[in-house]
């Protein structure tokens, strides 16, 4: 046999083993969601997943469709998603039966997974998909935020799509709200449904579940919409400051010459790599470090998280150690006994700190949606606090981490890949 015939033949073997495939072996996911909820960062999340375990999986988007065929000069605007605007719902209507028949071919042709990624918030879309598509099981999930902030961002993040270029900021924002509002007149929650998921997609926790099929991918799929799945995250602690010069605590100093030097040397490391986002502290001396390396970046934007401030030192701001020492000794030897859970008088401590900064990495984490990179400019305390998240640490040990200006440390936590290096930039690196 020739070797074209070989490799039709295992072709054509492999093609009909997955066609006949048992269809409890083969799924459709279908999000759920107003929208900034969440739904397609999950979405990607599961395919990149299921992909790299050699699982066929394909995402269809309702919103690329429209984009794609619908009125530039209607699709964009709040009336298009009205519930009373008849045409606009029989379009979008029809945008979803186009996907669900491409899903459908996908699953029962070459394909294990199929996600459909919309809002299907109405009872009588999650039916219609059910009826549908009835050959193999469905899972439903979704994806509720209630954090109004990160909603704030992630609708300012999607307004700078193509379709809102002729728009002021204001007018894309206000259009947007109201386009959530119509979604809330039909929306309702999971519950009908035979397999359903509901979730806090900010904390990654499963607020409701019910399963009544023995679904294919079921445990692979919980985990991962529990675990923080981080592909390349580099910490980085701000560069040299003044008050680093002079061992001062706390404050809002800038970069000296030498730091402005180090931010350059940061923006030349990671010149070729994308960065979409940089998240920072709201202190200068961390935007000024993030300005520097985005300033070589294309399409690079700086989220200040008031949750990445460096620990407040309350009445010891601006002080030095030894300072503290000679003037507090009662402050610096309380302090020295137990690092992790003492409180400055009137800041805070380690361990009062946690809750926030666990908070902060959910933030970056769900916002980052247009790079596997992710990329944290903050403080030696906060650093600590992020590591600690990633690495086992006895509580201890963690305001000792350290935590240099010369160095980033760099990360990889997913279900298949775990990976914590220390890394110099710059010259000799």
């Amino acid at each position: 046999m020739k070797c074209w015939e070989t490799a039709l033949v295992s072709w054509l073997f492999k093609w009909y083993s997955r066609v006949m495939t048992s269809k409890d072996e083969k799924l459709y996911i279908v999000m759920v969601g107003l929208p900034s909820q969440g739904k397609s960062t999950i979405a990607y999340r599961l395919k990149d997943i299921f992909t790299k375990n050699d699982i066929p999986t394909r995402i269809f988007n309702n919103g690329q469709l429209r984009r794609q065929y619908a009125p530039a000069q209607d699709s964009w605007v709040a009336e298009f998603f009205h519930p009373g605007n008849i045409e606009a719902v029989k379009l979008r209507r029809r945008f979803a039966q186009i996907n669900i028949r491409r899903a459908r071919k996908f699953v029962n042709t070459m394909g294990d997974v199929a996600i459909l990624d919309a809002t299907n918030v109405s009872i009588e879309r999650r039916k219609f998909i059910e009826d549908s598509l009835d050959d193999h099981p469905i899972l439903f999930i979704e994806c509720i935020n209630n954090d109004c902030e990160l909603v704030e961002m992630s609708i300012r993040d999607k307004i700078k799509a193509p379709e809102f270029s002729n728009v002021s900021e204001h007018e894309a924002i206000d259009e947007f709200k109201k386009r959530i509002d119509y979604y809330k007149l039909i929306s309702a929650p999971l519950g009908r449904e035979k397999n359903f998921i509901r979730m806090d997609s900010l904390h990654n926790r499963i607020i409701e579940e019910k399963l009544s099929d023995q679904l294919p991918l079921y445990s692979r799929i919980r985990d991962c919409l529990v675990t923080d799945v981080v592909k390349s995250l580099f910490l980085i602690r701000h560069t040299e400051t003044y008050y680093n010069v002079e061992d001062r605590i706390g404050g809002d100093p800038d970069l000296t010459p030498k730091g402005l030097a180090q931010a350059r040397a940061l923006a030349e490391y990671f010149r070729h790599r994308r960065i979409s986002y940089i998240f920072t502290s709201e202190k200068r001396r961390t935007i000024q470090t993030a300005e520097a390396i985005r300033s070589l970046q294309q399409n690079c934007s700086i989220i200040s998280l008031k949750e990445f401030n460096e620990i407040d030192s309350g009445i010891c701001e601006g002080m030095s150690y030894d300072e503290i020492q000679k003037v507090m000794p009662d402050v610096y030897s309380a302090r020295k006994a137990d690092k992790y859970n003492y409180e400055y008088p009137g800041g805070e401590g380690y361990n009062s700190m946690k809750e926030r900064i666990k908070i902060g990495i959910k933030k970056a984490f769900y916002l980052n949606r247009k790079s596997d990179n992710i990329m944290i400019v903050g403080h030696r305390a906060v650093n600590r606090m992020i590591l600690s998240h990633f690495l086992y640490r006895r509580q201890e040990d963690v305001p000792y981490i350290y935590v240099p200006q010369d160095k980033l440390y760099h990360i990889v936590a997913t279900q298949d890949r775990k990976l914590f290096e220390l890394k110099r930039y710059g010259k000799g690196r």
